[in-house]
Parts: C-alpha cells; sequence; structure tokens
C-alpha cells in the first residue's frame, strides 16, 4: 500500500528522523576513555525530564517491566508488604511480579473505570501504625485503560499519614509526555521505557531513584545483579557500564532527551493535553464515551473509546489495519472486544492525529457503528483551531 503505515497505538509511538538518524551510527568501544562524554551529560539532563534534583536515573538495557524488577528487586526484602491497586492490565502485572519475587502484596480491586484509589490507600496507610508496609505502587497512566492516578494525592495519603513507605509509580506512558514531577511528589522510583514518551525503539529501561530508594537498596535481600543499583551507580559514575550497554540506542537517546528539552517538558505537557482534548471532543461528537469514569483523570497519551452496542472492537482495530494501514490498540483483559484504544503520545501534531480520526470514523462506520463521516475531525479541528489561536496570543 502506498504511504506510510499510520501508527497510532500507545507504544511503540513514532519515531522522529532525527532520532533514527541519531542511531543510525558504526558500532564503537563502550570502553573507550571517552565514552563518558556521551553518556555522564545525558544522566543528568534525564534528571530534567522527571523534574528531579535529588535523584538518580539508571539506564538498563530492557523495557519499562525491567524497570518494575529493578525498582523491586533492589529496595525490599522477601516478605515485605508493599500496597498496590488493581485497576487496569499493567497495574496487575506489576502485582503478579512482586508476587513472583515473594512479596506480600495487599491488593485493593478497583473498577477498569477508575483511576488508583487515593481515599483507601490513606485509610489503610492510617490503620497501618505498625509500618509493615513497604512500599506503595501507582499507575501515573494505566496505558489499558486511558484512566490517569493522582500522584500527587498518594504522596499527600503517606504525609498525613505519617508513613514511611516508599512510593514507586509506573510512568511507562506519562513520563516525557504528561506532567510528571518527582521530587515535587516525593516519588521514590520513577519506571519507563524507550518506546513511548521517549519517541524511540523499544530497548531501554529507565528508571529514576530517589535518595531514600538508594539507601533501602543497601540492605534489600531479594537481590539483583544485571540490575542492581550499586553495581551500575559506581559504573555511571565515571560514565560507563557494568556489562554491555545498548550503545546505539543511547545516542538516540540523547537526541530524544535534546527534542525534550529543546520544547520544554511544560510544552511537551500542553502538547499532548492540547491533542488529547481534540480526540476527546471527536468521541464526543460520535457519540461514544471513554473507558474512564471522571473526566479528570482521562489520560493525555491514550484514549480508551467503548465501542456501540453490537460492534467488535477487536474487529474495529483489524479493519483499520488491514483496509487503512492504520494500527491501533485493542482491549486487553475484561476490555477484549468493548473498546479499541488511540495512542496520542510522543511525536505527533494535530495533522496526523485529524488522519488518525478520519481512519477510526471510517473503520467504525465499515464495522457497522453509525456514525457520521467527519463529525469527530470536524469536533478535533475547531477544538486545534481554537486552543491554538489562544496558544498564539499568549505567545504575544
Amino acid at each position: 500500500m502506498a504511504g506510510y503505515h499510520q501508527l497510532f497505538i500507545p507504544g511503540p509511538t513514532n519515531m522522529p528522523d532525527r532520532i533514527r538518524s541519531a542511531i543510525d551510527r558504526p558500532m564503537e568501544n563502550h570502553r573507550a576513555p571517552d565514552f563518558g562524554e556521551l553518556t555522564l551529560p545525558l544522566l543528568e539532563d534525564l534528571k530534567k525530564v522527571f523534574k528531579t534534583e535529588h535523584g538518580r536515573v539508571f539506564v538498563f538495557p530492557g523495557t519499562g517491566t525491567g524497570g518494575w524488577e529493578a525498582t523491586i528487586t533492589n529496595t525490599l526484602s522477601p516478605g515485605d508488604t508493599v500496597l498496590a491497586a488493581r485497576h487496569g492490565q499493567f497495574s496487575d502485572q506489576w502485582i503478579q511480579l512482586c508476587q513472583a519475587h515473594g512479596l506480600n502484596v495487599r491488593v485493593c480491586d478497583r473498577s477498569w473505570h477508575e483511576g488508583a484509589p487515593v481515599q483507601q490507600f490513606a485509610e489503610i496507610l492510617q490503620a497501618d501504625t505498625d509500618h509493615e508496609i513497604k512500599a506503595v505502587l501507582t499507575c501515573h497512566n494505566e496505558t489499558a485503560t486511558g484512566v490517569t492516578s493522582d500522584i500527587a494525592g498518594v504522596r499527600r495519603a503517606l504525609d498525613d499519614a505519617g508513613h514511611p513507605a516508599l512510593l514507586f509509580v509506573d510512568g511507562v506512558s506519562s513520563i516525557a509526555s504528561l506532567d510528571f514531577r518527582m521530587d515535587e511528589w516525593g516519588v521514590d522510583a520513577a519506571v519507563t521505557g524507550s518506546q513511548k514518551g521517549f519517541m524511540m525503539p523499544t530497548g531501554l529501561a529507565i528508571v529514576a531513584v530517589s535518595p531514600k530508594a538508594l539507601e533501602a537498596a543497601k540492605t534489600s535481600k531479594l537481590g539483583s545483579f544485571y540490575f542492581d543499583f550499586q553495581r551500575n551507580g559506581m559504573s555511571h559514575q565515571n560514565g560507563f557500564f557494568p556489562y554491555t550497554p545498548a550503545t546505539t540506542l543511547l545516542y538516540g537517546l540523547r537526541e530524544s532527551v535534546n527534542m525534550l528539552l529543546e520544547e520544554g517538558m511544560d510544552n511537551v505537557a500542553a502538547r499532548h493535553n492540547r491533542l488529547a482534548e481534540g480526540v476527546r471532543k471527536a468521541v464526543d461528537a460520535w457519540g461514544l464515551s471513554l473507558c474512564g469514569n471522571d473526566p479528570a483523570l482521562h489520560s493525555d497519551t491514550v484514549s480508551t473509546v467503548m465501542v456501540p452496542e453490537g460492534v467488535d472492537g477487536g474487529a474495529v482495530v483489524r479493519h483499520a489495519y488491514e483496509r487503512y494501514d492504520m494500527a491501533l490498540g485493542g482491549g486487553l483483559g475484561p476490555l477484549a472486544g468493548k473498546v479499541f484504544r488511540i495512542g496520542h503520545m510522543g511525536y505527533v501534531n494535530e495533522v496526523m492525529l485529524l488522519g488518525a480520526l478520519a481512519g477510526v470514523e471510517m473503520a467504525l462506520n465499515d464495522c457497522g457503528a453509525a456514525i457520521q463521516p467527519g463529525s469527530g475531525v470536524a469536533a478535533a479541528q475547531n477544538h486545534f483551531r481554537a486552543a491554538g489561536a489562544a496558544t498564539a496570543m499568549a505567545a504575544e
């Protein structure tokens, strides 16, 4: 099929030519004396993406799941109790990972239409006067449902209870796209991957860790070698790794961070909000709804759209792929067949997203949904024009 394949899944995301060019380079010696000229400034600049001055960033070959495992194995011990909510596919997988490592997980089962239960967390933490809970796990943005969680609220719950538990955040589909404030929110470990907001190929797990979490790593008994913070940290001090790093991806990450900081992290978050609001206007115009019950928690990186009665969400995704050469995200777990997902994070602008919305309209109609052609596109256009005009006036 002529033209570009349209990629609108919630990761991997579209890769800019600048990053593609940065990665396309000959192999080199990762033990060369000047290798730190690449890695040391990169590790420092990554802290700006997480908005931390006090934390430390580790970059591992892997994915976000590897980052989860690094966080857990470095800071906790067998039998430790952790608190987590299960309200989506990826929050559930983090719980399973903890259980696989012999941790006692106190699970708050919630609807997949909600974010993390801040009030329930607060009540549990207040009651835990013996401080048995060693860590609280929260997904900032549940990629399966398109629902965000109030990380600042979870931090307030910990502080109000005077509770010393560590706060761990899955930021795989939020960091480098949504507003994320590691130091301000008191996050002790924030996990993400290279293939979403960083606009890169899959292959890097990026973990920012607070001084408190680094201190916990000194007494952790779970054990880690490949992901060991202390072992990696000693090498990182001089810009090296204790194993062969993904060198070409590090060059891509360098260019990614350059692009993010050139735009400015606040501007990156504002752009994602503007684009996501256009998608939400389109969904309203179609007469459909998003998965999340609370509009305040609708994600700015992925919209999980409920399909109308009688329409199979999986069929919509397949048809869009086969007929229009466009990749959408399907429903996961109990949402399979009930939703489709539009990813709008990373290297995306208004016109790209309008094309995606037009493709969605065609696929929905072809699969039996009574959608007025052009209705969602027009609603998004009107929003983008108004939002663009307001942004231009503010800049003058």
